[in-house]
């Protein structure tokens, strides 16, 4: 008998075999019935998951598996393991950071797209893919009320979105040198923004090779925290007499930290008197400019040379699948396309939506959209917007008028910010007595130098009874 090292290798059919296609109508059945039962129940789980770092890994073997095990076990283990470690984001308490949406028409497209897994890099490589894509974005374009200046692309993160913006404004401002001869002896290249623009702007200008220190950022004014005009047009000044070279603006409509807004009109004037590019990144407020009487807060974006939302922030459209609007789509596949042989096809008169984005690869996001506005219509989505915002302002006058509480910045939206009694390191002590305590999750922000505690409601089940419940948690852990 031959010992166990001189044994051959067993066949793969001598394995217990992996689920098959065949096996996919018993496993997606109770997939889906698992999700159902989730989403009725959630409400009872805690909101932050109750874990200390390193849990979740202690119970994961060492080593992959050498034979494929059941799917019965695989899913025991998800429930069992993997579970108890996650933060429910789509908890109808979950009133932390923004939301990352999920809802049952998207799920159910996102299940599609990951059986046909389709590769959306060309029109011939995916023609329904670019063709609904297309006409999504135009959908959109005419729900927030944008000219048809604009055409989109949907890209998979803003962050996506704020670097081919950044990239297009700097080979724009060097006729398209940049990306052919590199930065070096070039002048400076000036961007300017403020402090309450979301982090991926620097990370863009770091990737971009333009250098934090060239990223200005500017004072802001008012109750909306944007940036001062007169502050921008000196500082564009000042930097042309110094041989620097301003190249772009990187605007705000609805800042992570308190909501901030920029005057986007204001801005425009000059962006344009001085011929520089204008992105906006109203990654979550954008998605509010579907209700026609919210738009005065982006007065002016028909001014801007390109923006960003994220459908899955508010309107439960499902990460990832950040929209992108341009005014001229052609700088940017100037900056960003290229077309070795395999990219090229027969067609002409189309477009390849991979020339507008900076990772190759596309999934076939255009569906969640599809699937969601033709479950929900527009008004639909609208209703659950404005309620949002009605409720997040109802709390807000409640805490206002609770002695215990101290409102540092009003409702933007259905955002607003405040603190209890105590230094920064009370506010971040409250924050985290909320979060473990589990029925709510909220966020600790930064505004004006001081720590405050922040809410936002965006999650897309959220009810009125959930921040009614809201109050009930601060008020009674404020008060321990």
């Amino acid at each position: 008998m031959p010992r166990d090292d001189q044994k051959p290798a067993p066949h793969w059919d001598d394995q217990k075999p992996a689920p098959l296609w065949d096996d996919l109508t018993e496993w997606s059945a109770k997939a889906g019935a698992w999700a159902a039962a989730y989403h009725r129940h959630k409400r009872d789980l805690p909101v932050r998951a109750r874990v200390a770092p390193g849990d979740i890994a202690a119970q994961l073997p060492d080593s992959p598996p050498e034979g494929g095990e059941d799917m019965t076990a695989i899913l025991e283990d998800f429930e069992r393991i993997l579970l108890p470690g996650m933060t429910h984001w789509q908890h109808p308490r979950f009133f932390a950071y923004f939301c990352n949406n999920a809802t049952p028409p998207t799920a159910l497209a996102d299940f599609l797209i990951a059986t046909l897994s389709p590769q959306c890099i060309l029109w011939q490589a995916a023609p329904a893919a670019t063709e609904l894509e297309t006409r999504m974005l135009e959908w959109l374009r005419q729900a927030v009320g944008l000219p048809d200046t604009f055409q989109g692309v949907i890209q998979g993160t803003a962050s996506e979105a704020t670097l081919a913006a950044v990239l297009t404004m700097r080979e724009r401002a060097l006729d398209w040198a940049g990306n052919r001869d590199g930065l070096a002896g070039q002048p400076k290249l000036r961007l300017y923004t403020t402090a309450e623009v979301h982090p991926s702007v620097d990370r863009a200008v770091w990737v971009a090779g333009i250098g934090d220190a060239n990223l200005i950022r500017l004072p802001v004014k008012g109750p909306l925290r944007g940036m001062d005009p007169d502050a921008l047009a000196a500082a564009i000044r000042d930097d042309r007499a110094a041989g620097h070279l301003p190249i772009g603006v990187l605007a705000c409509l609805g800042g992570t930290a308190m909501g901030a807004c920029d005057p986007l009109d204001r801005i425009a004037e000059i962006t344009a008197r001085e011929n520089l590019y204008l992105h906006v990144d109203a990654a979550w407020a954008g998605n509010a400019m579907i209700c026609p009487e919210l738009r005065p807060l982006w007065a002016g974006i028909e001014g801007a040379d390109s923006l960003v939302f994220n459908p899955y922030k508010w309107l439960g459209a499902q990460a990832e699948g950040s929209i992108h609007f341009l005014k001229h789509p052609e700088d940017l596949r100037r900056t960003l396309a290229y077309q070795p042989e395999y990219l090229k096809g027969p067609e002409s008169d189309v477009i390849n939506y991979s020339e507008w984005t900076v990772p190759l690869g596309r999934r076939f996001r255009a569906l969640k959209l599809w699937f969601l506005i033709r479950a929900y219509g527009l008004d639909g989505l609208r209703g659950r917007i404005r309620n949002h915002i009605r409720w997040s302002t109802a709390l807000c006058d409640r805490l206002r008028a609770h002695p215990r509480f101290e409102i540092v910045t009003e409702p933007i939206l259905s955002l607003f910010t405040f603190r209890v009694p105590g230094d920064d390191a009370a506010q971040r002590a409250f924050v985290e007595r909320v979060n473990r305590d589990g029925r709510i999750m909220i966020t600790p922000a930064d505004v004006a130098g001081q720590v405050v505690c922040r809410f936002q409601v965006g999650q897309f089940d959220t009810l009125e009874e959930d921040v009614a419940l809201a109050y009930e948690v601060l008020v009674e852990l404020g008060e321990n």
